[in-house]
């Protein structure tokens, strides 16, 4: 199978506008994201709504494509990219372009998941551990995710899921795994069509959460599992958080 990575990044963050121009240890935030997936996948593209980020995507050697502003979703955005680009690939994976610490083996993670040709759409978890405590558990922007015995989503929830009756919270992250979501998504070409032209759903109204409106369609989707822990950028404290983050990993050689 052939896979593209589509990296989504627009301009107008609430939280933190410009982000994907943000420096990140002398590089763009979105620079960093693009070099550290362009290697595992046959072909990589910013999709974006700002001539900016277009050119700064450009001046590093990137690849960019242009895309409509009125794109409620990064899968939107993911999905008229593809048809811009108008190549053929067999899977579309949706790379957040936040995450600039996104590892080699995480991608392969995904890309595994469509060794079974049953595979619709595949996403990341990771398990919490309980050194994470609960605070890291009860975090609301940190969804949790139940599977199936083949490693299949069955929902989605910004609540812990599942409660554990009868043992005090304290005690929950003893004895059971949850999964934290992590929001890496891969999508068969004409999945990603099917799934673009679905309207909102109840679920996903309530939790905001797009994933739950493939679930309610009746679409399946397949969990890698990865270890590695991840910093995204949501606003300026977590850029300089990844500072941080990326001095540790360079002093102990991780890429």
């Amino acid at each position: 199978m052939n896979f593209i990575g589509i990296i989504p990044a627009r301009y107008a963050s609430t939280r933190f506008p410009a982000k994907p121009l943000a420096l990140l240890c002398g590089k763009p935030v979105i620079q960093r994201v693009y070099e550290q997936v362009a290697d595992e996948l046959d072909e990589v593209v910013v999709a974006t709504d700002d001539e900016r980020i277009f050119d700064t995507v450009m001046s590093f050697g990137g690849k960019a494509v242009m895309t409509g502003v009125h794109h409620k979703s990064g899968t939107d955005r993911c999905y008229e990219a593809y048809t811009v680009l108008g190549r053929p690939y067999d899977v579309i994976i949706n790379i957040q372009g936040d995450e600039p610490f996104i590892r080699p083996q995480q991608l392969r993670a995904v890309k595994d998941c469509f060794a079974d040709p049953a595979t619709q759409i595949a996403t990341l978890v990771k398990p919490f551990t309980p050194a994470d405590g609960l605070a890291a558990l009860e975090n609301v922007n940190s969804p949790k995710v139940v599977v199936n015995n083949r490693m299949q989503a069955l929902y989605f929830s910004r609540s812990i899921i599942p409660f554990r009756r009868n043992k005090d919270k304290a005690e929950w992250l003893d004895g059971h795994v949850y999964y934290k979501h992590i929001g890496l998504y891969a999508y068969k070409a004409e999945v990603l069509r099917e799934i673009t032209s679905l309207p909102q759903s109840p679920l996903e109204m309530a939790e905001s959460l797009e994933q739950l409106r493939w679930l309610e369609n009746g679409y399946t989707i397949k969990v890698g599992v990865s270890d590695i822990e991840t910093i995204g950028i949501d606003t300026p404290a977590d850029l300089e958080a990844a500072e941080a983050f990326l001095k540790h990993l360079r002093e102990h050689n991780i890429r």
